[in-house]
């Protein structure tokens, strides 16, 4: 039984993974059709809300009196930590626009190593050797798999910056989440966190959307992007990991990598060189090495 549950999760984190990988690609031909970061966003994130909110509403229809509600301290505090979830779309959608969707997946997986140091700073205290190797790979593995080696690569440095914000901001989000009103269900955390993404992501529409918007993208690609980043990845993914423990879930959660460039390569035509390939498989070694407790017995 317990591993059928294992098994489960296994594919539920699985498919929340495979889905955030899709996202960039979609982003990029959105960007290809003329519409701008913050129709792109924006339509994510209405539809995505209401979503959420039809998913709440049918939990509570279902188990009535069962559902424990947010408290107003819950509700601030996960909006507080979405805000880090708007910040980081902006920032990942912002990076892709400059440059290939398979160097921006690359740089948002560098919260591996920030992780490590967020880490070593909350807690106070030295990283493992196994977390330093970890590192060591993972940024070997950056060299390699956004082929900064090759001088013929020119990469926008714009797209660079926006992709280490994005890793930064991923990585306050993977931490507030897994510990801010863990007692009530996923589909309020969810809800109350996007409500404090678009806060963030409403206020970069109203500064930066010089021409009148777009309201195209609701039906073209608000849908789709709404769906493959902020219904579907979530709900799987905070069903799946308590299956899997966080060390298994982190190491299928990985399947974003590998899944990002193969739709980029399929659907934009990107290309993805050989030695490209070898450090995306370094990065994913990387972390499988974090999440595997080496220590217990067999």
């Amino acid at each position: 039984m317990l591993q059928k549950n294992v098994f489960k999760g296994v594919f539920l984190v699985g498919l929340g993974a495979t889905s955030y990988g899709m996202l960039a690609t979609f982003v990029k031909m959105a960007y290809g059709e003329g519409f701008t970061t913050a129709e792109i966003t924006t339509s994510q994130f209405v539809l995505g809300i209401l979503g959420i909110l039809l998913i709440n509403a049918f939990q509570k229809i279902k188990n009535k009196e069962k559902v424990i509600k947010a408290t107003p301290k819950n509700i601030f505090n996960l909006m507080l930590a979405g805000s880090s979830l708007g910040m980081t779309s902006l920032f990942y959608y912002l990076a892709v626009k400059y440059i290939p969707v398979s160097i921006g997946i690359v740089l948002l997986m560098q919260t591996v190593w920030m992780g490590v140091i967020l880490e070593m700073i909350l807690e106070k205290k030295l990283p493992s050797k196994q977390k330093v190797i970890s590192v060591f790979i993972v940024l070997t593995g950056t060299v390699l798999a956004t082929n900064i080696i090759n001088n013929d690569i020119n990469l926008d440095w714009k797209g660079i910056g926006w992709g280490i914000l994005a890793a930064a901001s991923f990585t306050a989000t993977m931490f507030t989440a897994n510990r801010v009103a863990t007692e009530i269900s996923s589909a309020q955390r969810s809800l109350y966190m996007l409500l404090g993404g678009a806060i963030i992501v409403f206020s970069f529409a109203f500064f930066t959307q010089i021409t009148s918007f777009n309201f195209g993208i609701f039906m073209k690609w608000g849908i789709v992007l709404s769906l493959f980043g902020t219904i579907i990845p979530p709900m799987l993914m905070n069903a799946g990991f308590p299956l899997t423990g966080i060390g298994l879930g982190s190491i299928v959660s990985a399947l974003e990598l590998p899944v990002s460039v193969m739709m980029a390569f399929i659907l934009l035509n990107e290309e993805v060189v050989f030695l490209q390939w070898i450090g995306i498989v370094l990065i994913i070694l990387a972390i499988i090495i974090m999440n595997i407790d080496f220590k217990s017995k067999t």
